[in-house]
């Protein structure tokens, strides 16, 4: 399975990392290794004094498929999920200074928390899905998929113009702002809409 994600896909987060708003989705890779287990805490790395929790909703993929058209897009997932992008953003800001690419800040061991999925047919529509995270019982990072720059289909269609999607491929959709710095002994739970999805320590 590939782990495909979207950077800077909600202009509030761009704004509060102060970054340049793109003119076509961003796109890195995690390999399989960054899958947090389940029942699995996640450990701060060593080389990070600065891991922050970045909440997404997210898309498996139940089909082969490549250059998929934005209207047949629909086609290629059932599920709608939610996760967490773990960033040591020391190392990510060190990295984009020298033109470097990122991989080492976002794809590290554990740093893909992958929560529960559900039906896609329970929303009434896709384009207006609220998701949270707290931390510590305090609600920390709100999203609504409305405010994404590009919708989920649209992503779908970019994505494979490039990899062939498989079925179990996930896709990180992007994070809304309220990104911040996780610490040992937090507890980290996601929400969508009201339904609990996932819940995680941090070590």
């Amino acid at each position: 399975m590939k782990i495909i994600c979207i950077g800077r896909n909600y202009v509030d987060h761009i704004k509060e990392l102060d970054n340049e708003k793109p003119s076509e989705p961003v796109v890195f890779l995690k390999p399989d290794s960054a899958i947090l287990l389940k029942q699995h805490p996640f450990v701060i790395p060593e080389f990070s004094n600065d891991v922050h929790h970045e909440i997404e909703i997210l898309i498996k993929i139940n089909k082969v498929g490549k250059y998929i058209e934005p209207k047949f897009a629909h086609n290629y997932y059932d599920e709608i999920g939610l996760g967490i992008d773990f960033t040591a953003r020391d190392l990510q800001t060190k990295l984009k200074e020298n033109g470097l690419p990122w991989e080492k800040a976002k794809a590290f061991d554990g740093s893909a928390v992958i929560g529960d999925f559900l039906s896609k047919k329970d929303f009434s529509s896709l384009e207006n899905i609220n998701f949270e995270l707290h931390t510590n019982n305090k609600v920390v990072q709100k999203g609504n998929t409305s405010h994404m720059i590009w919708k989920i289909d649209e992503l779908i269609a970019h994505v494979s113009q490039y990899f062939t999607l498989k079925k179990g491929d996930i896709i990180f959709t992007g994070t809304p702002s309220g990104v911040a710095a996780v610490k040992p002994n937090d507890i980290l739970e996601g929400y969508i809409e009201q339904t609990k999805l996932l819940r995680i320590q941090v070590k």
